[in-house]
């Protein structure tokens, strides 16, 4: 069996202005920090985590290797 692992593609549709500071250093962390960027990251626990603190500044485009 290969360990496949999967995938999120996340894109930055919110501005962290007027947001709380780990907000911001949230979207830092998942490789965001303008509107419209792309960031691919593995689907972990902890960026699951991450994507929900934000989820109202970023939108999941798709899921990778399901």
């Amino acid at each position: 069996m290969a360990s496949e692992t999967k995938t999120l593609r996340v894109q930055q549709i919110g501005s962290p202005i007027r947001r709380r500071h780990d907000q911001r250093e949230t979207l830092v962390g998942l490789g965001l920090n303008k509107i419209g960027r792309v960031s691919e990251l593995p689907d972990t626990p902890s960026v699951q985590g991450m994507i929900s603190k934000v989820h109202h500044l970023v939108r999941v485009l798709e899921r990778e290797g399901e």
